[in-house]
């Protein structure tokens, strides 16, 4: 799958998916460098891939944050 195909099914999640996919993320980062450490790791190339799908899902959730407050700002904008 490439990055571009993996960010479009990424973008269609909702946001409670995206943040369990991404705790789920994190937690086999932590199993995998944990692995590392202990010589136990067979695939050492997941750690990077794991590692930018991280930040892709960190970034979306971001960009979403920063959606929302600016659609919020425009709205109250409007009101006053």
């Amino acid at each position: 799958m490439t990055a571009v195909e993996h960010m479009r099914e990424l973008r269609a999640m909702d946001d409670e998916e995206l943040a369990a996919k991404l705790v789920e993320g994190k937690e086999e980062l932590f199993n995998l460098r944990f692995q590392n450490v202990t010589g136990q790791l067979d695939n050492y190339s997941r750690l990077g891939q794991l590692k930018r799908e991280v930040a892709r899902m960190n970034s979306l959730l971001r960009e979403r944050e920063i959606t929302a407050a600016e659609a919020a700002d425009r709205h109250n904008e409007v009101v006053s």
